[in-house]
């Protein structure tokens, strides 16, 4: 078929279109304020046979787990896939990434021959398990975590498969926000089908089919052109998670990227710490997700969003690894190591194009999760993900206050969280001077706090970046570290990054997340910048003076020639260093 380039244009536009209808419709149906709120969930459509050609503008760490996911369901229903067939899953050790998160595959046909998927991923308030959520980082083996689903037919040719349902609602502690996630996944999924139905009524089946083939192969093409550019070499990077909550240990997270001359990159993560016994175990659709994005992050912006990327990047994983575990490995907190993953990728990558990457942003959200009992014994679960703060940028500041550059999540407002639960927030602040010093200053960290009004309630927590702070580029400064507190009455102490415990009545919860890492020299930025964050509140005069050698007159304006000669005799004692004096 000779590819005509507008109907290519046409149709590439048309999919990414139905695929951002299939996520506003589960932000308009979904129950539960982890999906309809903080939007932790994903869309995507694939090709009949399983190759994704275009994602929504959701949560990217999913969509690269989608190949090993689909793969799963394809070794198991190939041969028996019908109209009216929808196919879930969420278990790890069949291409899921961990258990809250549910996959839902609904095969699309057309004139008798199965022609697409429409997937549709959320992240389940509750999936069972030892405790509520069933996302904690301090169980030990995937069997403590919840509900496993490998690939079953929920619907089998339009009928609901009763028992599945029944086993489901009677695992979970809130089926009503479960299967209402579900159902608004079936529905998205529906709009996806109707969507690709009309496209191919307006161009033909046959047509589609193969302008989606080649949409995979112009990706392709596209990438391995931009990577040839690259500097050819091997490009290492080492960041560390604190540790997984059992033991002191750090967790160090390697990666060596070699450029190679065919426009492909190997990946290989030989070196990174071996399986550890907390939940933070990465599988490996997960880990090659957070690779894929990463790259994807510093290509061409024009450049589509699908497995033909993927054909250019090879990963190594070592097997019983922290990033490519082996059952019944716990990995209900992987997410966390995902992260870390994308902030090593992007040091290796910053080598390779530094003028595309950003120093490190805060680490990755916070998970903390809050749950109890209602006076009528219902069951209440709090899922809060907190997300911070970008690291200072090769030509402008961090920003704060915004999702991970990994993801696409929005913070939960204050006021559904209040409406929602029995629990108050009294504290949603900016940590000032948290962000790392640079030309180009990184974000702020965010204050949160919870003040516990049930009677009684588990706290679980999933934080980082207490002891390894955000790195910085080009001479820029790490950023601040997070911390955790609780206070009863008037007594304040310190908490562990993560943690499982019970907690009372009254009972005030501070984290504090950290800021992201500076980009450049902190002397070379304009002294007014550092003035209007002093005014913003973001950093104190004592910082500016320390980081950028800004000094603030008694009025709060610059003093210009006190800036100068603080300037001068910090370059000087530099210059004098340089040269052993």
């Amino acid at each position: 078929m000779k590819v005509d380039p507008i109907t290519f244009a046409v149709i590439k536009s048309g999919l990414d279109s139905i695929a951002d209808d299939m996520a506003y419709t589960v932000v308009r149906i979904a129950r539960s304020e982890i999906v309809k709120d903080v939007m932790d969930f994903s869309a995507a459509l694939c090709a009949g046979d399983g190759q994704m050609v275009a994602q929504a503008k959701t949560i990217a760490q999913h969509l690269g787990a989608i190949p090993e996911a689909m793969a799963s369901v394809l070794g198991k229903f190939e041969g028996d896939l019908h109209e009216g067939d929808v196919v879930i899953m969420n278990d790890p050790y069949h291409g899921g990434m961990h258990l809250p998160d549910i996959f839902m595959f609904v095969p699309i046909f057309h004139g008798g021959k199965r022609r697409a998927f429409a997937v549709v991923i959320c992240h389940h308030t509750d999936v069972g398990g030892r405790v509520p959520g069933s996302n904690a980082s301090d169980s030990t083996e995937i069997y403590q975590e919840g509900l496993r689903i490998p690939p079953l037919k929920l619907y089998d040719r339009g009928v609901l498969d009763k028992t599945l349902e029944a086993l489901i609602k009677i695992n979970v502690r809130v089926p009503d926000r479960v299967w209402g996630d579900l159902s608004a996944q079936f529905a998205a999924a529906q709009v996806g089908k109707r969507g690709l139905e009309k496209l191919m009524q307006r161009y033909g089946a046959d047509d589609v089919d193969a302008y989606m083939q080649e949409l995979l192969d112009y990706a392709e093409r596209m990438t391995r052109q931009e990577i040839k550019g690259w500097p050819k070499g091997t490009y290492r990077f080492v960041d560390h998670i604190d540790d997984d909550g059992f033991s002191d240990q750090p967790i160090p997270i390697k990666v060596a990227i070699t450029v190679n001359d065919d426009g492909t990159l190997l990946v290989d993560y030989t070196g990174s710490s071996p399986q550890v016994r907390g939940a933070l175990n990465s599988t490996l659709s997960f880990t090659h997700s957070l690779t894929y994005l990463s790259v994807r992050c510093v290509l061409a912006k024009d450049l589509p969003n699908n497995v033909g990327l993927f054909r250019c990047i090879k990963v190594k994983a070592p097997e019983a690894s922290v990033l490519n575990p082996v059952m019944p490995g716990p990995c209900a907190a992987r997410a966390l190591t995902g992260y870390r993953v994308f902030d090593t990728m992007l040091g290796a990558l910053a080598q390779i194009v530094p003028d595309r990457v950003p120093a490190a942003g805060e680490g990755g959200n916070s998970v903390i999760c809050i749950s109890g009992l209602r006076p009528n014994r219902q069951p209440f679960i709090i899922v809060d993900m907190i997300c911070g703060a970008w690291g200072g940028r090769p030509d402008k500041d961090g920003i704060e206050a915004v999702t991970n550059a990994s993801q696409n999540l929005s913070n939960m407002p204050v006021e559904v969280m209040e409406a929602e639960h029995p629990v108050r927030i009294e504290d949603y602040s900016f940590v000032p001077d948290s962000c790392g010093a640079g030309r180009y200053r990184g974000g702020v960290g965010i204050r949160r706090s919870y003040r516990i009004l049930a009677d009684e309630a588990l706290l679980q927590m999933r934080t980082d970046r207490v002891r390894f702070a955000p790195y910085g580029l080009a001479g820029g400064s790490p950023g601040g570290r997070s911390r955790n507190f609780m206070e009863v009455g008037n007594e304040r102490k310190a908490l562990p990054g993560k943690i499982t415990t019970r907690i009372g009545k009254g009972t005030l919860i501070v984290h504090e997340q950290a800021g992201a890492g500076g980009f450049g020299d902190p002397l070379a930025r304009d002294p007014q910048e550092v003035i209007e964050d002093v005014l913003d509140g973001k950093i104190t005069a004592a910082y500016a003076a320390e980081h950028h050698a800004v000094v603030l007159a008694p009025s709060g304006q610059l003093d210009a020639a006190a800036t100068v000669r603080l300037r001068s005799s910090r370059a000087g004692a530099s210059e004098g260093e340089r040269h052993g004096g």
